[in-house]
C-alpha cells in the first residue's frame, strides 16, 4: 500500500443525513490508517450525468483505490468499469451492484423492508389500510425494500394497501406524494417508507392535513429517532449508511495491503422502536466506526 494512499469517495447527494454519516466514516477510517479521502458528490441530488462526469474528474486524480455509492445500480455499471479498466480496485457499497469489484457491502434490503413492515403491521395490530412511499427506480435498495413489504403483504391479507408513491429517496416529494396520497384516500392507517426521509415527509403532509397514522422509515437518522421517543413515529431499521461506508473503506485499504476481502458484505440492520432508541441517540459524531472484525469474523484456523 502507498504510504499516504488517496480514496476517492462517492455518494449520492448531500441533502440525505445518511450519506453525511457515510462521508463522516469514510473519513475516520481512512485518516485511522493514514489514508486521504477525496470526496465525489453531484450537486443536483442524485443526478446520473453530474456522477458520470465526476467519474471523469476521479480518473484524471488517479486515486489509489475508491469507494463508490451509486446513484443508478444498471446505468453506472460502465462509468464503474472506467475505475477497474485503469486498475484501480473498487469496492461498492450502500446500493449493491454488479461488477468486477473488490467487494460489494451493504445490508439485506429485503429483509429491512420485511422488517420495517413488520413493525407497522404490529403496531395496527395485523388490520388496517396502508400506502407506501417507495424508492427510486435506480436504487436496488428501494427496489428490494419493496420487495420485503410485498412479501409480508402476502402473508398478511388483513392488511390492504391502497396505493404505493415514489418519493425519490427524499424529503420534499415524499411530502408531496403523501399530500396526493391523503386526497386520494379519506382513510390511511399507516405509511410504510423506504427511508426516513421519506418518512418525515409522510408526516409533515400528514400534520398539513391534520390527519395521523402510523408510520415507519429505514436509516436510524437522528430526527427519526427523535420522532420515535416522542411517539409520532412507530419505528425505523438501522440500514447504517455509516457503517456500511465503514466497512467499505476498512474493505478497501485491507485490500490495497494486501490482505484479503471477500467479495460480498452484508451489515445488519437492526430494528428501532420505542424499546430501544436510546442507543441510537448518539450522534454519528461521537459514534464509533464497527471494526473489521465486528462485521467480518476471522476464520477459525485449519
Amino acid at each position: 500500500m502507498a504510504p499516504s494512499p488517496r480514496l476517492a469517495v462517492f455518494t449520492k447527494n448531500r441533502v440525505n443525513p445518511a450519506y453525511a454519516a457515510a462521508r463522516l466514516a469514510a473519513d475516520r477510517v481512512a485518516a485511522e490508517a493514514g489514508a486521504r479521502t477525496v470526496h465525489f458528490v453531484p450537486e443536483t441530488p442524485d443526478d446520473l450525468a453530474q456522477q458520470r462526469a465526476l467519474v471523469g474528474e476521479a480518473l484524471a486524480i488517479a486515486p489509489d483505490g475508491v469507494v463508490f455509492v451509486p446513484v443508478d445500480d444498471r446505468q453506472m455499471g460502465p462509468d464503474v468499469a472506467r475505475f477497474t479498466a485503469a486498475g484501480i480496485p473498487v469496492v461498492v457499497c450502500i446500493n449493491r451492484m454488479d461488477g468486477p469489484f473488490v467487494s460489494v457491502v451493504g445490508s439485506d434490503d429485503i429483509a429491512v423492508g420485511r422488517t420495517a413492515a413488520g413493525a407497522l403491521f404490529s403496531a395496527l395490530g395485523g388490520n388496517g389500510r396502508i400506502v407506501a412511499l417507495e424508492g427510486p427506480a435506480g436504487a436496488p435498495t428501494g427496489r428490494d425494500r419493496s420487495i420485503g413489504l410485498g412479501q409480508l403483504l402476502e402473508e398478511t391479507p388483513e392488511i390492504v394497501l391502497l396505493g404505493r408513491a415514489g418519493g425519490a429517496f427524499q424529503q420534499p416529494p415524499a411530502r408531496e406524494a403523501m399530500a396526493r396520497l391523503l386526497a386520494e384516500h379519506p382513510a390511511i392507517d399507516g405509511v410504510w417508507a423506504a427511508n426516513d426521509l421519506m418518512a418525515l415527509g409522510a408526516l409533515d403532509a400528514l400534520a398539513a392535513a391534520g390527519r395521523t397514522a402510523r408510520v415507519v422509515g429505514v436509516n436510524g437518522l437522528p430526527e427519526a429517532i427523535e420522532h420515535i421517543a416522542r411517539g409520532t413515529m412507530v419505528a425505523s431499521v438501522d440500514f447504517s449508511a455509516f457503517n456500511i461506508a465503514g466497512i467499505a473503506t476498512h474493505a478497501l485499504l485491507r485490500h490495497l495491503r494486501g490482505e484479503s476481502v471477500p467479495p460480498s458484505i452484508t451489515v445488519p440492520a437492526a430494528l428501532i422502536d420505542s424499546g430501544n432508541y436510546r442507543q441510537w441517540q448518539v450522534p454519528f459524531a461521537l459514534r464509533p466506526v464497527p471494526s473489521w472484525d465486528e462485521i467480518v469474523p476471522p476464520r477459525p484456523a485449519v
